[in-house]
C-alpha cells in the first residue's frame, strides 16, 4: 500500500517536472469554429424585352400618275425614277442614262447624267423624242466649275421618251443617251400631263 502511494507520488512529481521542462507539449487551444456563411436563395430576375420596333410600311407603287407631280427622286445607281404626286402613292419608272453615266457630269459629250437637285423649266412636245422635261442644267454652280476646268458644261439635259425615228412601243435598251433621263414613250406622256414647271427634279449616284 505504501509502494503504491510512493509510486503515485513519484508520477505526479515527474509529470510536473517534465511540464515545467517543457520536455512535454502542451496542448493548443483550437480557434473557436465561426459558422459558415449560407448563400441567400437564388431568385429568377426577369429580363426585360426590347421594345418591339414599329412595322415599316412602304406603299406599293402606284399604277399611274393621275395628280400633280410634287417631286422627282432619280437613283442611277437603281436605275429608278420615283415621282411622288400631290394624291396618292409614288409612281416608279425605270430609266436609262448617258451612256457614261457613273459620276457627275463635267463637260459636254462626256455621256454623263448630271448629279444635284434641279427644277422643270421647260416642256417640250416638239422634242427629238417623244415629249420632253427640260431641267435647269448647267446651274450658277455647273457653269463656275466647266469655267474653272476650261471646258463647255454643255446642256439641254431632260427627262424624254424614246427617240421619234423608232416604232411605237420599242424601248431602246441599256444607257443610250448623251447624258439625259429615259422613259417609256407611255410614261413620259404621264409626266407631261401631270408636271408643272418649277417641280424639283434631284438626281442623286
Amino acid at each position: 500500500m505504501r509502494l503504491r502511494r510512493m509510486a503515485a507520488l513519484g508520477a505526479v512529481v515527474l509529470g510536473g517536472w517534465l511540464a515545467w521542462t517543457g520536455t512535454i507539449p502542451l496542448p493548443v487551444p483550437l480557434p473557436p469554429t465561426l459558422p459558415l456563411p449560407v448563400p441567400p436563395p437564388s431568385t429568377n430576375i426577369p429580363i426585360p424585352r426590347p421594345p418591339r420596333l414599329p412595322e415599316i410600311r412602304i406603299p406599293r407603287p402606284a399604277p399611274a400618275i393621275t395628280s400633280p407631280v410634287q417631286r422627282i427622286l432619280v437613283e442611277k445607281s437603281a436605275r429608278r425614277m420615283t415621282v411622288f404626286q400631290r394624291d396618292g402613292n409614288p409612281r416608279v419608272m425605270p430609266i436609262a442614262l448617258g451612256f457614261a453615266p457613273e459620276g457627275d457630269k463635267v463637260q459636254q459629250g462626256d455621256g454623263r447624267t448630271p448629279e444635284g437637285i434641279f427644277t422643270v423649266d421647260r416642256l417640250n412636245d416638239r422634242s427629238s423624242f417623244t415629249l420632253s422635261l427640260g431641267l435647269d442644267y448647267p446651274r450658277p454652280e455647273d457653269r463656275a466649275r466647266a469655267r474653272a476646268e476650261g471646258v463647255d458644261p454643255g446642256g439641254d439635259i431632260m427627262i424624254h421618251g424614246q427617240p421619234n425615228q423608232v416604232d411605237e412601243g420599242f424601248k431602246v435598251r441599256g444607257d443610250w443617251t448623251a447624258g439625259c433621263i429615259a422613259v417609256t414613250n407611255p410614261e413620259i406622256r404621264e409626266l407631261f400631263a401631270h408636271t408643272p414647271i418649277g417641280t424639283e427634279v434631284e438626281i442623286r449616284p
